[in-house]
């Protein structure tokens, strides 16, 4: 896996100040916040955008998106998977999505400490995942939505169940902070894991071309050790232009700056911190005059597409800033050696 020289020392590289201000400015009084601009808002990314802002301490926005969350949730815990200004535009109502306000809620903890505030989103948290797990199947994998008429999809992706592993593992610490006890989530946790491990024929193998499909086991921490560097240097190649960043889908020359932050927080939290920092360094200059990010670029053309600027891009990269230098208690969040278990070590050290 051919690697070239870093060009970031620090987090100097990243105004962190002028990436929050301007989500900021997406922001609505509802708490929502879209994509962009008259965009749509899909709840897995505005959790993204919350946690972007916990990386800049703006934690009454953070709050407020999270009650416009707890506003629109559905009676069975599941959220629509988007709205345009608070109305539902499409009501497929998707596992993973109901399932990840637990990392938010735990990445707000781990920087402020709230307690009350978790205890007073832990209806709604524990609606989410009951939701979530409502659909895995025998074989610990977890079906991905219910469509608008209420059928379950028996599809099941490797990315969601991925993103679900991690939201559950958030869930039990959450839950074990409030004092609570959910065995029934333990054991979800334990079979999803095992499923995504050793199972990955139960999983839709056409979304394989998508980059998530590869280093989301791995960010998630279901995938770690000798297993994740394996996974990691095999597929390398189909994924990543070197120099530039990784690929959205394998098949096309579209460099996506999330997707490479995103494997800069799998790389870190498995360990290879100096790989991390040089893929990020590729990233450096993808930016717009106000310091904020571009959502990606053709390569090798380098034309900027989709021109609009994207909240939940800016808000992970700023997590990836976090997770390698240290910017706050949360960098840690997916680091595979903080987990002992289900306890984050945090809690217990």
């Amino acid at each position: 896996m051919p690697l070239k020289d870093p060009k970031i020392e620090s987090s100097n590289a990243l105004n962190i100040d002028s990436v929050t201000d301007w989500i900021l400015t997406l922001q609505k009084e509802s708490g929502d916040i879209p994509w962009h601009t008259d965009g749509k808002t899909d709840p897995w990314d505005l959790v993204e955008s919350i946690m972007g802002l916990n990386v800049g301490k703006r934690f009454n926005a953070s709050y407020q998106a999270f009650e416009w969350l707890k506003t629109i949730q559905n009676p069975d815990g599941s959220w629509y998977s988007s709205y345009i200004d608070g109305k539902p535009k499409d009501q497929t109502c998707e596992t993973h999505m109901a399932a990840y306000i637990s990392v938010g809620l735990f990445h707000t903890w781990l920087i402020n400490k709230d307690t009350s505030f978790l205890r007073y989103m832990w209806p709604t948290m524990e609606k989410g995942i009951d939701y979530a797990i409502s659909l895995q199947a025998k074989g610990g994998e977890v079906h991905w939505a219910k469509s608008p008429e209420g059928i379950v999809d028996p599809m099941s992706l490797l990315t969601g169940s991925s993103s679900i592993f991690l939201s559950l593992k958030c869930a039990i610490a959450v839950a074990n902070i409030l004092g609570k006890k959910r065995t029934l989530w333990e054991t979800s946790f334990e079979n999803l894991g095992k499923s995504i491990r050793k199972n990955p024929h139960k999983y839709n193998v056409s979304k394989s071309r998508f980059s998530m499909y590869w280093f989301y086991p791995i960010l998630s921490g279901a995938i770690t050790g000798e297993n994740a560097n394996r996974r990691i240097e095999k597929y390398w190649s189909k994924y990543v232009i070197e120099g530039q960043g990784v690929r959205c889908v394998s098949d096309q020359p579209w460099v996506t700056i999330a997707e490479t932050s995103e494997l800069v927080l799998a790389l870190n939290g498995m360990g290879s911190v100096e790989k991390a920092k040089i893929v990020f360094s590729w990233i450096q200059d993808r930016i717009y005059d106000d310091k904020t990010y571009w959502c990606g670029y053709t390569y090798p053309d380098m034309v900027i597409w989709p021109e609009e600027k994207i909240s939940w891009t800016n808000a992970v990269v700023l997590m990836a800033m976090d997770a390698l230098f240290s910017l706050t208690p949360a960098s840690g969040l997916l680091n595979h050696s903080s987990w002992n278990g289900f306890i984050y070590t945090d809690l217990v050290n």
